[in-house]
Parts: structure tokens; sequence; C-alpha cells
């Protein structure tokens, strides 16, 4: 049964649950703004606001998916090997997922506007330094240091717009974020793979440069500062250091125990991280504000819901890894080419995601996350079946335009079992869990599964056609098992109004508003 909440629609807009706001606490409970929320739509100065917002997000949206057509000619001109071009990845989602949460908490308490700025000016500098790295490890460094920016742009992104508009003009901004940031998605593989090709993969990073430096002056310009009343924002920085560490040394492990023979210094790592995974739970278990509350896992049907998130992401994260590596590597793909392959999955998307959870809300989500990561799995191995010699539109284009289905099928019902599995009042941490969750799977299948399937590149080239189609194997699996998932635990869910985004990789796709009854 689809749950409402009993409240008016105006006061219900006041407090604003989104589900997509990477779950900041900002988007959850009353906003204290300088200056009144009171931008209206068509508005120049609402225009202005929606501009230095999608060009923030825009830039830590397109990186992830555009760095992924770069790596081949990253390993060529740095000589970095298999494990180096997973470093260049899982670095970045590493430090994205571990701080994700307290950069909007960041936010709640000195400012959004300000930590907006932090973030991009830190994504400029660490793209520049991305792009002049001399060698593969300058460059992983860069990677981590720009996913620590991430962390502070991608969460207040949304958050100032939620506290810049007027309520009855919210939602619509809303949408305006989306639909801009959707096409920014479409273009960013065409426009990374041109770079690539045309100019160099450093060229790939120095774009981010520019549009930082005009995000700034808007938003120092145009955006006002807001922030969470006093008692609203708490910083867990020993619970956010204790994941950081327990990640990376789990993530370190993962990717160079295999290639050592487990060595002393992957198996001194797992140890370390091992134990401060624990740790961190200790932590959590015990703070007065914690920065992941446990006791939302109580919920059968939360830790379901992000247990699926995490199998299902880590087969899309996995598959994009693979197929656009394998593309190029084995099949002679250009950089634009294989960037610019998964385009039919962005546009499915944007045209029917909200469809498809309009119909989701209509007969409950139980169905669409038992079958939709079924046939995410039915895609990968079609992909998988893709080798040299293989015609784009007879084997990839099915193989993107059943991952696109099944995306459409999962998504907006994933977000809807989210929210209803827990209180109203921690819809915001709810879904940020869920997408440090989605960035968690595709960090650990980057790092886990090459070795899994027995890719390697011991010649001194990447020569991926060996391990590959079991490697496809791997990640349909890891999607049938989500959809397992699905049908143990997903019960029910609540009305939301879905607001269409193009992101391949990110868990709320949907930007939703929880709906008055």
């Amino acid at each position: 049964m689809i749950k409402t909440i009993g409240e008016r629609r105006n006061r219900q807009l006041s407090r604003e649950i989104y589900a997509f706001g990477f779950g900041v606490r900002s988007l959850v409970g009353v906003t204290e703004q300088l200056g009144s929320p009171s931008l209206r739509m068509g508005s120049a100065a609402g225009r202005w606001v929606i501009a230095a917002s999608v060009l923030g997000s825009g830039v830590a949206f397109i990186d992830g998916s555009v760095v992924n057509a770069a790596l081949p000619a990253i390993s060529t001109d740095l000589g970095a090997n298999l494990s180096d071009l997973q470093w260049v990845v899982t670095g970045y989602l590493l430090s994205l997922s571990a701080f994700l949460v307290i950069g909007g908490s960041l936010g709640d308490r000195h400012g959004r506007r300000k930590m907006f700025l932090f973030g991009l000016a830190g994504f400029g500098l660490t793209s520049m330094l991305c792009g002049v790295a001399p060698t593969v490890t300058v460059l992983i460094v860069a990677r981590v240091l720009q996913g620590v920016a991430a962390s502070l742009l991608l969460p207040n992104s949304l958050a100032l717009i939620s506290a810049s508009f007027a309520p009855s003009d919210r939602g619509a901004a809303i949408g305006s974020w989306s639909g801009l940031g959707g096409i920014a998605g479409a273009i960013g593989p065409f426009l990374g793979g041109w770079l690539i090709g045309a100019v160099s993969w450093r060229a790939v990073f120095f774009i981010n440069v520019p549009l930082c430096l005009v995000a700034i002056v808007l938003t120092g310009r145009h955006v006002s500062e807001s922030r969470a009343p006093a008692d609203a924002s708490h910083l867990d920085y020993l619970g956010g250091g204790l994941l950081a560490a327990g990640l990376t040394g789990v993530v370190y492990a993962l990717i160079e125990g295999p290639p050592s023979g487990w060595s002393t210094a992957p198996a001194v790592m797992l140890a370390v991280g091992v134990v401060a995974l624990v740790a961190f739970v200790a932590v959590e278990a015990r703070a007065a504000h914690p920065m992941v509350p446990l006791d939302v896992f109580r919920n059968r049907q939360f830790s379901g819901v992000n247990a699926l998130t995490l199998f299902v992401y880590a087969s899309i994260g996995g598959a994009m890894f693979f197929v656009v590596l394998h593309l190029q590597t084995d099949l002679g793909y250009s950089a634009l080419e294989a960037g610019a392959s998964f385009i039919p999955v962005t546009i499915l998307m944007l045209l029917f995601s909200a469809r498809s959870g309009a119909i989701a809300q209509r007969i409950g989500p139980r169905l669409p996350l038992t079958v939709g990561p079924v046939v995410i799995a039915v895609s990968a191995l079609m992909l998988g079946r893709v080798e040299p010699g293989s015609s784009y539109l007879t084997a990839v284009l099915p193989g993107t335009l059943v991952l696109g289905v099944g995306l459409v099928i999962t998504v907006a019902p994933l977000t809807t079992s989210v929210l209803a599995a827990i209180d109203d009042q921690r819809a915001g941490v709810g879904s940020a869990i869920n997408n440090a969750v989605a960035r968690l799977g595709s960090l650990l299948a980057v790092a886990v599964l090459p070795a899994a399937a027995g890719l390697t590149d011991s010649t001194g080239a990447l020569q991926l056609a060996a391990g590959y189609q079991k490697a496809m194997v791997l990640t349909a699996a890891l999607a049938a098992a989500g959809g397992v998932i699905g049908y143990l635990t997903v019960r029910t869910a609540t009305s939301i109004t879905v607001v269409t985004h193009g992101n391949v990789q990110a868990s709320c796709l949907d930007p939703c508003v929880k709906q008055a009854a």
C-alpha cells in the first residue's frame, strides 16, 4: 500500500524532503536562510542560482562518467597497469563515499554557499592537478582529493536550490536543475571522448577549470547564504575518519592483494581496514549524533533495499568499467565511440523514468525491484557477448538498450522504497545512506571484479578479452542477486513526485518529493 503524509502540501513543501539530495540533513527540517527563500522560477535571480548549481554538480557528474573513456589513453601515456587504472576510478569514489554526508553537514553548519564555493575551488584545483600529473601516482592522489571536493559540491548543490526558492516554486526549480543536469550527462561523453581523441586525456580534467571558475563567479554574485539551525547540524568527525580509513584499507587490499600474492602490505592494510570499520560501527552505535544512525537498519525493508542497491550498482559500475575498457582495448573503438556507447541508457531514463515511477506507485515496488535487476542482469550477459569483430548495432546497442530498460524499471521504485522504510524526519539521512551505498557498490566492483574474473595486464598492455566475458557474468550475477533481495524484502512505497535526472551511476536518479495527502 502506498504511504502518504497526512499534512497539507504547503506545510509539507516547507520541509522539502528530497530523496536525491544525497540525503544530507540540510534537506530535512526547517532551513535557516540568510535572506528568506523567496526566489521565483522565471526570475533572473532564480535562473542564476540554477545555473550555478547545475555547473557545480555537473562537473562532478560528468567527470565520473567521462574518466572511464580516458583510461586506455592514461594507461598508454603514463604506463599505468590495470591496478593503477582501478585506483584512478576507485580513488575518487572512495573519498566521495566516505565524506559525502560530512560534506552536507559542513554546509548545514558553516553555510551551504560557503561549502559549495570551497568545493568548486577544490574541484577546479584538483582537476588541474589531474591534468598536469606527471605520473600515475600523482594522478591517483589528485583523484582522491577531487573526490573530497566533490563531497562538498554534490550535497550542497541541491541544498542551495531548496534554500533559495519559494516553496511554491521549489519543485519546478528542482525540475530545471534535473533536466539541465540530464542534458549535461548526455553531452558529457561526446565532449569527453572528442577531447581525448582530438587533444589529450588531460583535457578531460582541464575542461573542469573554466567551468568551476564560472560557477564560482555566479555563486559569489547571485547565491545567498543558508544554513541549518544551530541545533540541527552535527559533525561526526570521528565516524567519518574511521569510515574513510576502513574503506581505504579494505579497497587497497582488494586491489593490490591478488596481483602481489597477498604480500605483507595488502594483508596489513586489510587488517587495518577491518579494525577501522568495526570501530566505526562501535562509535556510531554510541554517538549522540552519528553520521550513520545504525538503528535505521532494524527496518527489514530499509536494510533490504540498501543491500539491493549495493548489488545492483556494483553490477552497473562494474559493467560500465569493463565495457568501456573492452571496447577500446580489444575492439579498437575510439574514446568518443566508447564514451558515447551508453548514451541510449541516458536517453531512455530521461524519457521514461517518471512514467515508470508513476506505474510503480500504482502497483507497488516489489515487482519492479524484482524484475528490474533481472533485466539489468540480462543486459550484462548480452554485453558480455561483445567480442572483437562485433558490430555496435547488433551487439553493443541491444545490450545498452536492455540496460536502460532495467534502470528505468528499477530506479524510481528504489527511491520510494527507501523513503517508505523510514519516518519522515529521517528521510534525508536515509537517502544519504542509500546514495553512499550505491557509490560503495561501484567502488567495490571496480576493486574486486577484475581479479575475480582473472583480468590481468601482465604483458604490459591492457588485454582484457580473455577475462571479459567472465567479468560480465559476475556483474550479471550481482544484479540478479539484487532482484532476489528485492523480492524477499520490499513491500511498501511512498508517494513521490518524480523529476527525472539522467545520471546513470547515481542511485537516486530522481529528486523526489513526498506527496501530501
